[in-house]
């Protein structure tokens, strides 16, 4: 990890140039934070969604929030490789999978989010969780581009210090 003296971030903080990020992010939380969608799921996805785009900020974020919540080593550890992984329940294994196929390209020809990956999704979540899912996706689509541009300090928490 970057010392104290080592800057490794490209931008300063953008919410102090626009303010309304505070608001945008607040909102986001507000909206995937109704608990019918297990925390340490959506923050499986979003270090999934981290992995996928190479960025240490998100991969580093993400593992502290599944740590604090203690979810277990093994099954942080095996996120990438999740597909053969016995550590994830069906419901845990649909959400990896939208995520992927929400952040990948798709074959030319074919759907991002085929029907069928939309069904296995449906069996784990009712509506409401559902939809929850897909704006925690959107959130960390939301994030990656300030992550990927902006290239934060890695921290394990929202309270750290992220931005030179």
């Amino acid at each position: 990890m970057a010392n104290a003296n080592t800057s490794i971030s490209r931008m300063p903080n953008p919410g102090e140039f626009v303010p309304e990020l505070a608001d945008i992010s607040a909102a986001l939380f507000r909206a995937t934070g109704n608990r019918s969608v297990p925390r340490s799921t959506m923050s499986l996805v979003h270090l999934r969604a981290g992995q996928i785009v190479n960025n240490t900020y998100l991969t580093i974020l993400n593992t502290g929030f599944l740590r604090k919540a203690g979810v277990p080593e093994e099954q942080i550890t095996s996120v990438a490789s999740w597909q053969d992984s016995p550590y994830f329940d069906a419901a845990e294994r649909a959400a990896l999978a939208l995520v992927e196929a929400t952040l990948q390209p798709s074959a030319p020809g074919k759907e991002r989010v085929p029907d069928e990956l939309y069904a296995e999704a449906a069996k784990h979540y009712d509506n409401k969780a559902l939809a929850t899912l897909t704006i925690a996706i959107g959130q960390i689509n939301f994030f990656i581009a300030l992550a990927v541009i902006g290239k934060p300090q890695p921290v394990e928490s929202l309270g750290a210090q992220q931005w030179d």
